[in-house]
């Protein structure tokens, strides 16, 4: 019963934060898509009239033919309901209605690789390729800082400890274009081993694709890890320093039990609750802030795609990325909750 009520609660927080989230991004670019989307409406409407020569040449003169045009734009906009104001509660209900179904509408300027504009679309195609690059990354950058800094933790001031210390500095110092600028400079340009643009030269729809996918993908892979590991075994060592000089530690040191299990089998496992909360918020995080690695090595993911809609001021697809790395953020911070419930049923006992 303890660990239902604990979910429920949960799912309804997540689904509340989910709502703020949509109205405030609703309200901070309501009037602009308010514009954009009667203007599409003008554009559709002329263009289907435009299709058939018959309809114009059917009018005496250009002002009864403009008289019609007009009525047909402002009948298409009372049938989108897009006549009441913005931030009326039947648009945004409607608005918000639609973006939790998914439906988007369509970019502005951009498109997907077959030419989609689609927001949908477009959005499905960039964001299983930063899924691919932000998760293996987490994935490598969290298993050798977990087994870094449970090294380290376990042998404060030794040489590991502070070279694992001294390196956690220093990457977390440098900004990650700047770093990728120079990987790009010296495996591209000096060494040409790797190519300088992520994105493969060949369509999606060639069967190579994948291969050259991946090849591309190695360079920002390697320089997101090289960054990010020393920060993961520096609070992986901050957490282990803390358990091995618990009275239980000290117990099994008593007992005779091996120092490699207690550092992996035990203190490892008690340390595991945040730990998996940093690794949820890693991945999430890393997910929602791909902009500039993206941007810097040209990687065709949802960072690159959030920074040229951004930078052309296309409202549908901001809207629509805002909410799909929304939701992303919250379904990682709920499995981190279930996990560290599980890890420590103090959690979801409420003790």
């Amino acid at each position: 019963m303890a660990l239902k009520k604990y979910v429920a609660t949960r799912l309804v927080t997540m689904f509340g934060v989910l709502m703020i989230t949509l109205l405030l991004t609703i309200s901070l670019v309501g009037s602009n898509m308010d514009t954009i989307l009667k203007q599409g409406v003008v554009f559709q409407v002329r263009a289907e009239i435009t299709e058939d020569p018959s309809i114009a040449n059917s009018f005496a003169s250009s002002e009864e033919f403009e008289e019609f045009v007009q009525n047909q734009i402002d009948q298409r906009i009372e049938t989108l309901g897009l006549d009441e104001p913005w931030y009326s509660p039947q648009r945004i209900g409607l608005t918000m209605y639609k973006i939790l179904l998914l439906d988007f509408g369509n970019a502005t300027f951009l498109t997907s690789d077959s030419g989609s504009s689609d927001v949908k679309e477009i959005i499905l195609e960039k964001l299983p390729r930063t899924i691919l690059l932000f998760t293996t990354a987490t994935i490598i950058i969290s298993v050798i800082g977990i087994f870094l800094g449970a090294l380290s933790g376990s042998k404060v001031g030794s040489v590991i400890d502070k070279i694992t210390s001294s390196f956690a500095i220093i990457s977390s110092s440098f900004p990650v274009w700047w770093i990728g600028m120079l990987m790009i400079f010296l495996f591209a340009f000096v060494y040409q081993i790797f190519p300088a643009r992520a994105t493969p030269p060949i369509p999606s729809s060639d069967p190579d694709y994948i291969i050259s996918l991946l090849y591309h993908m190695t360079l920002p892979l390697i320089t997101i890890v090289m960054i990010g590991f020393g920060a993961w075994a520096y609070l992986v060592r901050n957490f282990m320093v803390g358990i091995m000089q618990e009275d239980f530690i000290m117990s099994k040191k008593i007992m005779g039990i091996s120092k490699k299990k207690i550092i992996y089998r035990h203190a490892l496992k008690n340390a595991a609750p945040p730990i998996v909360t940093i690794l949820a918020l890693s991945l999430s995080g890393s997910l929602g802030g791909a902009i500039i690695t993206e941007a810097v090595f040209d990687w065709p993911g949802m960072g690159r795609l959030y920074f040229e809609a951004i930078t052309v001021m296309d409202l549908p697809i901001i809207i629509g990325a805002t909410y799909i790395l929304t939701v992303f953020f919250l379904i990682s911070i709920f499995i981190a909750d279930l996990l560290y419930g599980y890890f420590d049923p103090r959690v979801r006992t409420g003790q």
